[in-house]
């Protein structure tokens, strides 16, 4: 039980691997492709709390960004509620990259689960769904206890 932590973060860790090589191919970084996936995702966050949602500084996000920015891929647009503040989107011509990057991901999914059933696959899925709640309770119960 000990290492079944280890274990989900070393697969995390190969697939992320796997991914990042087929990526490359397309002149995409994991840094650059997380940041598109996001903002694909969730069009129009803010840099702080994208930065929050990718567990990197802020200053290591302003700088993907600007190279995304430089290469056409994202756009800042100024937040009308606090203008000090940038919104994110992806641009048009970003699109057809995002498309591709998905495609090589469906092709990835499919090769690592292949010959897996899926009734395992979605126990697999509830075990780790309660493992997140377990989790968040525990933060929960800390930050009640803390107040």
């Amino acid at each position: 039980m000990e290492d079944l932590p280890f274990e989900i973060a070393e697969t995390a860790h190969a697939l992320r691997k796997a991914f990042d090589r087929r990526a490359s191919a397309l002149g995409v970084t994991r840094a650059q492709w997380k940041v598109l996936f996001r903002l694909t995702r969730y069009p129009g966050l803010r840099q702080v709390e994208l930065a929050d949602m990718l567990d990197v500084e802020p200053i290591t996000l302003c700088r993907i960004v600007d190279r995304l920015e430089e290469a056409e891929l994202v756009e800042r647009q100024r937040d009308p509620e606090d203008r000090r503040a940038w919104r994110l989107q992806v641009t048009d011509k970003a699109k057809p990259l995002v498309e591709r990057l998905k495609s090589l991901g469906s092709e990835l999914v499919g090769e690592a689960f292949a010959d897996i059933d899926r009734s395992e696959l979605d126990q697999v899925r509830g075990v780790l769904a309660r493992v997140r709640e377990n989790v968040a309770a525990v933060q929960r119960g800390r930050k009640a206890a803390e107040a």
